[in-house]
């Protein structure tokens, strides 16, 4: 009885959840003092408390009271990565990306065995990449990219069988491209640009199954590209190699005798000068002697001299040809301005080269026949300067959004989606996503509508800070402003007492603040004709800090497919924004957004999203009273309610806002 007791007591401990072990909270403390050690972000981590209670920012744990996860990302930790990170072996997620993070990555994060994720981009990392990370069986995400890490690619990486994402882009990495990469069967994504990579590319990871973006530009890359990247048509990148060869690739030369080397096998030397580490082991070049030659060393020995001079004579050759290679390398630029030298860019450098580059469109096209910001197209007359003013690169948009991580997305729809970013100015900003299908099909049409948006200047507009194209992933980005009090919605039909009661005096002004924004687009002098919204809801009322409206989406259906327009009448229809004249005319006009206008109106003043008959009969007999928000609790000017409606804005409010009324 006494042994039954004592099981089912040990059972219970075991199952029942439990806070973290003491043996955790000395690492996490541990860990703190190495990534904030002037104790600045991570005050929370504290002595004497539990990990698991929720009093640690940025860490989880998991059922049995373990730390699975430590989310730290943008939290300007400036220390380095501590070997005590690998104490904590229940770890799924390590999420360090966005920081100032400086020293080596220590080998002893490869004990993480249960890590899926792990996120150490846009730090200032450096050393080299630790080999052991090829024993974290789990591994699915490493991103290490935006550092200033040294040396090669690990050959061990091409055990992680279960990656799907490897980013190493923007460091300084000078190797050859391990063809043990090509065992990846799960790898969907392979960035290794804007390194110092040499050699040829392996045909084995050509043959990835389930490959979709590999992106080697700005490398010292030469010999034949396999054929069988052609499949990744726009997700295969492989600018500014200028000794890459291949046929059927656009701006590659057909190689030549000379260009089909080992597809396996990287150049056993550098374009300035010799290797001076191993090559690695997936590209190992057997030898090609058999063992009898081998052995017959004697017969060998007489050409020794003449084999020397002629190896001295190669060598040289070789030597100048890529010193020459080198120099032209030196003076190549990106677009015809961005400087590529084997000096790589830093973190910091990336914005500002783009910048100040004269042609900032470098991976900024669209797919398959459709590029209306192609290099040298200039339709429109969209001028450089209208270009460095506008353009977004596609790594700051995803660097911004965090490789647009659902942890930062707000909001999508039938044909884009919306997501919170932050710029490396720290600023704070909107991007919203838009499919390339989804977009006018007439490049001239895009372009001018592009420039309409980019227009508009009005205190009352969500201000356009810019564009970027993709080619590679087939969509268009608008960055916005971010506005952060939310939309006009989230203000109606609350609760008392919620906090979100807008009080008269605000209302008012959010109301005048509208209808400033609808008559600067109606009288909008930049453009030839008439501009109207076309889609103004309380959803497209962003709400500032101080309260002021900002009119969102001014000018996006001049960008849009006719059929996504067509679209977004329907709801603009079910949600009761449409004009009723729309549906016998089809035809917008000023009227068409007064008469939104009016519904807004409505709805700021009832406090309800949903305006029913009652309200219609109240402002059509002009009673105030009957519809105003209760929430109010009657605290609004009494002479204004006396008046009536009418006296409080300089429309006719009961006319207006119900046409056929």
């Amino acid at each position: 009885m006494h042994n039954l007791t004592f099981y089912l007591l040990t059972l219970f401990l075991l199952l029942s959840p439990t806070s973290s072990l003491p043996e955790e909270l000395q690492l996490l403390l541990q860990i703190k003092a190495s990534l904030d050690p002037h104790n600045r972000f991570l005050t929370s981590w504290e002595p004497n408390t539990d990990p698991c209670a929720g009093s640690f920012e940025g860490v989880a744990c998991n059922e049995q009271g373990l730390v699975a996860n430590i989310s730290l990302q943008g939290k300007g930790l400036s220390g380095q990565i501590p070997a005590a990170v690998g104490g904590l072996k229940s770890l799924t997620g390590l999420y360090l990306h966005f920081n100032a993070l400086s020293g080596e990555i220590p080998k002893e994060i490869a004990e993480l065995t249960q890590l899926l994720d792990l996120y150490l981009n846009v730090n200032n990392l450096s050393g080299q990449i630790p080999p052991q990370i090829g024993n974290m069986s789990n591994l699915q995400v490493l991103q290490l990219c935006y550092n200033k890490l040294t040396g090669s690619i690990p050959t061990q990486l091409g055990s992680l069988k279960k990656l799907n994402v490897l980013a190493l882009q923007y460091n300084q990495l000078t190797s050859a491209i391990p063809a043990s990469l090509g065992d990846l069967g799960l790898l969907t994504r392979l960035d290794l640009s804007f390194n110092g990579l040499f050699g040829s590319v392996p045909v084995k990871l050509a043959d990835a199954p389930m490959l979709q973006v590999f992106d080697i530009r700005n490398n010292s890359l030469s010999g034949n590209v396999p054929l069988a990247l052609k499949r990744l048509n726009s997700g295969f990148q492989y600018d500014n190699n200028p000794d890459l060869c291949g046929a059927g690739f656009p701006n590659l030369e057909t190689c030549t005798a000379s260009g089909h080397l080992n597809p396996n096998r990287p150049e056993p030397f550098k374009p300035n000068g010799p290797l001076q580490r191993d090559i690695p082991e997936s590209a190992y070049l057997p030898s090609n002697c058999s063992q009898t030659h081998c052995s017959n060393s004697s017969k060998n020995a007489q050409y020794g001299v003449v084999f020397g001079v002629i190896g001295v004579f190669i060598v040289l050759t070789f030597t100048g040809l890529f010193t020459f290679s080198w120099y032209r390398r030196r003076k190549q630029k990106i677009g015809s301005a961005l400087d590529t030298t084997d000096g790589r860019l830093s973190t910091d450098q990336v914005k500002e080269v783009y910048r100040k580059s004269a042609s900032p469109l470098i991976s900024l096209e669209y797919s398959n026949g459709w590029d209306p910001l192609a290099i040298g197209q200039n339709k429109n007359g969209l001028s450089q300067e209208f270009l460095d003013s506008f353009m977004f690169n596609l790594e700051e948009v995803e660097r911004a959004t965090q490789c647009f991580s659902d942890v930062n997305l707000l909001g999508k729809s039938n044909f884009s989606a919306t997501y919170k970013g932050i710029l490396r100015d720290r600023s704070v900003v909107v991007v919203k996503c838009i499919t390339k299908t989804s977009c006018k099909s007439d490049e001239a049409d895009f372009l001018k509508g592009l420039k309409i948006l980019t227009s508009f200047k009005h205190e009352n507009l969500v201000r356009l800070r810019g564009f970027c194209c993709s080619k590679g992933r087939g969509e268009c980005f608008l960055i916005y402003d971010f506005v952060p009090n939310g939309n006009l919605l989230e203000y109606l039909d609350v609760k008392e007492g919620s906090g979100r009661v807008l009080e008269w005096s605000t209302r008012i002004s959010i109301i005048n603040g509208i209808a400033k924004g609808i008559g600067y687009l109606h009288g909008n002098k930049g453009n030839k004709s008439a501009l109207f919204h076309q889609n103004i809801s309380a959803e497209k009322v962003l709400i500032d800090r101080r309260y002021n409206p900002l009119l969102s989406d001014s000018g996006l259906h001049k960008i849009l497919a006719d059929d996504i327009i067509f679209s977004m009448l329907k709801a603009s229809a079910a949600m009761g924004y449409l004009a009723p004249e729309y549906t016998t005319t089809g035809r917008f006009t000023e009227k068409s957004d007064v008469y939104a206008f009016g519904m807004i109106i409505l709805q700021i003043l009832s406090g309800k999203s949903n305006v029913t008959p009652l309200t219609r009969h109240a402002v059509e007999s002009c009673k105030v009273e009957d519809f105003i928000d209760a929430n109010l609790e009657r605290n609004f000017p009494g002479s204004e309610a006396a008046n009536g409606v009418t006296l409080l804005f300089p429309l006719r409010i009961c006319s207006i806002i119900i046409p056929n009324a």
